[in-house]
């Protein structure tokens, strides 16, 4: 009788590093006295928003694949919570948009690449804008699609933006940006872009 092999599948490189490195040393830089106050990243939302395109299946088509492409998971429908006159949209009102949330390995792998390959692409990078909200979270706003090379050159004639949400677990905003910085996020020099 055969005897049964399981293969292990190493972790993703950041989130080796991560638990590895960064960790320790962000616990360090940042003076904190117990391990578990070292700030962490939980999910990413990667999002678009559909609304005044709603009526557009081919738009809705090209959206749900990109974020198939670009994250390896199936995206999921989101609901109007609120009715916006100029858009023509009531709450309750489906496919107002589409999102995808990330966890553990894809996450990380997916913000790997972010980091390291689509974001390198964009014209004129000069960095990404460090404004944190009142929780530490961050978000990133993707003018068009194709920077990311997963992409074909006929997806994305359908131009559309993308909006990618990290949440993190930290307890001031300024931790939230150490470790973004760890994971190479390029944050703008302060006091100007260039």
């Amino acid at each position: 009788m055969a005897e049964k092999t399981t293969t292990t599948v190493p972790a993703p490189r950041l989130k080796a590093l991560y638990a590895d490195t960064y960790a320790k040393e962000l616990q360090a830089e940042l003076k904190l006295g117990n391990v578990h106050q070292v700030p962490k990243l939980e999910k990413i939302v990667i999002s678009v928003g559909i609304g005044k395109n709603k009526d557009d299946k081919r738009f809705y088509e090209v959206v749900k694949n990109t974020l198939f492409k670009i994250t390896g998971q199936a995206p999921v429908d989101r609901m109007a919570k609120k009715s916006i006159a100029g858009f023509k949209i009531r709450a309750g009102m489906n496919r107002v948009g589409i999102s995808v949330t990330l966890r553990g390995s894809r996450m990380y792998e997916f913000l790997d690449r972010l980091v390291n390959v689509a974001l390198p692409r964009v014209r004129d990078f000069h960095g990404v804008k460090a404004k944190f909200d009142k929780g530490g979270n961050y978000n990133l706003g993707i003018v068009e699609q194709s920077i990311f090379p997963e992409l074909t050159f006929e997806e994305t004639q359908v131009v559309h933006g993308l909006q990618i949400t990290f949440t993190l677990k930290a307890e001031e905003s300024t931790h939230s940006r150490a470790l973004l910085e760890k994971f190479g996020l390029p944050f703008e020099k302060e006091g100007g872009n260039r």
